[in-house]
């Protein structure tokens, strides 16, 4: 029976990629991706030549019918997004149920992970955080947000643009300002920064800069964190 394969690629640097992950890349008959262009590179990087669809968060559902067509003519198939582990902030959940609910395999094949990275980075030394990706684009209902996830007083990690990390990081400064946010800049990636202060201090901090660039992964710690930066200042 054909399989479907969940692959996960690097975040930045390409050479984060597991080798179980290109010999699957190797062994399909068709990779289907965010944007084509973008996993080209990955591909041409590995001397790697394959048929390539895009699947994405706007097709996911009708382009999941027509993997569901290519794995009945026994092709196996390996779905990647653009970075990182597909179905968390990224298009592949609709997908893996569309194809387990005609019948076929999925195979997960894990790799590099933004959040996962951050947290190991963090210095975060709690059992329990929340993962919650990309906060709602509407002001009101991101600040509820904010709000309902600041008082669970647990670490939470959250996602941000370069054109909104700023305003997010006011925001999470009107609310809390002493709370200790842990913002990394491009992970993996030749620019990377790690900051770990309180809120108040990265924003002033950012505010400086003449320009925000790079994609953001944001861990904000509970309280007992944010005390143990007052202790040491």
């Amino acid at each position: 029976m054909a399989t479907l394969y969940i692959v996960a690629t690097p975040i930045g640097n390409l050479e984060d990629i597991t080798l179980r992950a290109l010999n699957v890349l190797k062994s399909v008959e068709v990779i289907a991706c965010e944007d084509t262009r973008h996993t080209q590179k990955l591909l041409s990087k590995y001397d790697i030549h394959k048929r390539l669809i895009a699947t994405h968060a706007h097709n996911e559902k009708s382009s999941a019918k027509g993997i569901v067509g290519l794995l009945e003519e026994g092709l196996d198939v390996a779905f990647v997004s653009d970075a990182g582990t597909p179905a968390i902030s990224d298009p592949g959940a609709r997908l893996v149920t569309c194809v387990r609910e005609a019948g076929f395999n999925i195979v997960g094949i894990p790799g590099a992970s933004a959040f996962s990275t951050l947290i190991s980075v963090s210095g975060y030394v709690g059992k329990t955080f929340t993962f919650e990706g990309f906060l709602p684009i509407k002001k009101g209902k991101r600040i509820t947000r904010l709000k309902v996830l600041l008082e669970r007083d647990e670490a939470f990690i959250i996602y941000e643009s370069p054109y909104r990390v700023l305003k997010t990081l006011e925001e999470l400064k009107d609310l809390d300002p002493n709370r200790v946010v842990v913002v990394a800049r491009e992970l993996t990636k030749a620019y990377e920064e790690i900051i770990r202060d309180n809120v108040e201090n990265v924003v002033n901090n950012f505010k400086e800069r003449a320009a925000i660039k790079g994609e953001f992964a944001i861990c904000v710690c509970p309280t007992a964190a944010s005390d143990e930066v007052d202790e040491k200042e």
